[in-house]
């Protein structure tokens, strides 16, 4: 009785590992595997404006960034985002408060590579018209998402050369990553009396 039932262990545990293989090849990710909410971390520079000769013309002084954020992904390419950053040791926007006024979307690629673009609203501590654009790589079965910035648009600043002034040169230089893991709830704990 024990031969046989592990041979029945042992077929199934083969054919599982031959089906894993082809699905790999076929692709582990969609827009679907993000979905909920994911608690971000950011970090990086803000270094100047992009001139239009294509190189980055710094300001004054190079502020840097730190964020945290919560993203909501509805699995199908759209996320809702509050989040609240300092900017050259300044909260953004001068408020304290996390700001909700922020939406975006995003693309995951069939091999877990994909992008994010996040658009900020009227009435946050960031201007209307703000985008900040990622590439991002999704991992650890979908509950971890790895992000370098590629595209941060501004709605006005001069670089200190006065050879970059937004607009119309509102793309800015930045060197930046985020890194955002699912939250998981499992549940409150109770006190004992």
């Amino acid at each position: 009785m024990k031969i046989r039932y592990l041979s029945i262990l042992s077929a199934t545990a083969f054919a599982l590992l031959s089906l894993s293989a082809p699905a790999q090849a076929d692709g582990l990710c969609s827009n679907a595997t993000l979905r909920g909410p994911f608690g971000f971390i950011g970090h990086g520079e803000i270094l100047g404006l992009i001139g239009a000769d294509g190189k980055v013309h710094p300001y004054a002084a190079a502020s840097i960034l730190d964020d945290v954020a919560l993203v909501t992904f509805d699995g199908m390419g759209h996320f809702s985002r509050t989040d609240f950053g300092v900017i050259g040791g300044l909260p953004k926007g001068g408020k304290t408060t996390f700001n909700p006024v922020q939406h975006g979307i995003y693309t995951v690629n069939s091999d877990c590579t994909g992008t994010m673009k996040i658009i900020y609203d009227a009435g946050g501590a960031v201007p209307a018209g703000v985008e900040t654009d990622l590439n991002i790589v999704v991992a650890a079965d979908g509950t971890l998402i790895e992000s370098i910035v590629y595209r941060a648009v501004t709605v006005s600043g001069s670089s200190a050369d006065g050879q970059a002034v937004c607009p119309p040169n509102c793309e800015q230089g930045v060197q930046e990553s985020f890194e955002g893991k699912k939250v998981v709830v499992y549940g409150f704990r109770e006190s004992s009396h």
